[in-house]
C-alpha cells in the first residue's frame, strides 16, 4: 500500500455503516427488475394495466426515493467525516476586555 493509500491514524473507516446501507440502497432496484419471474404475469390489473406495465412503473419513483435515501446517507457521512479530521487550530491569547490598557 502506498502512503497516499493509508488512512491517518485517528481516521473513520473507509466502509462505514452509512456507505454499506447506501450501496444497499443503490442495489434495491435493480436486483428487484433484473428478478423478471417476480414479475412476469398479467394479473392483477390496475386501471386495465397488466401487473408487468403497472409494476415496473411503480419503481420509477421507488427507484428515485431509494437513490435519494443513498445520496443523504453518503451526504451526512462525508460530513461526519470531514468533523472528523478537523483538527483544530492554536487557541488565539483572549484579549483583555479593556483593550490592554490596564
Amino acid at each position: 500500500m502506498s502512503s497516499s493509500q493509508v488512512p491517518a491514524p485517528g481516521a473513520p473507516p473507509v466502509v462505514s455503516p452509512a456507505r454499506v446501507l447506501a450501496g444497499l440502497c443503490l442495489l434495491v432496484p435493480v436486483v428487484v427488475m433484473l428478478w423478471v419471474p417476480s414479475y412476469s404475469k398479467a394479473a392483477p390489473e390496475f386501471g386495465g394495466m397488466p401487473f408487468f406495465y403497472w409494476y415496473q412503473l411503480l419503481w420509477v419513483p421507488l427507484s428515485a426515493l431509494f437513490t435519494g435515501a443513498a445520496y443523504l446517507l453518503i451526504r451526512r457521512d462525508e460530513a461526519a467525516r470531514r468533523a472528523a479530521s478537523a483538527v483544530p487550530g492554536p487557541v488565539p491569547p483572549a484579549q483583555p476586555e479593556d483593550g490592554g490598557r490596564s
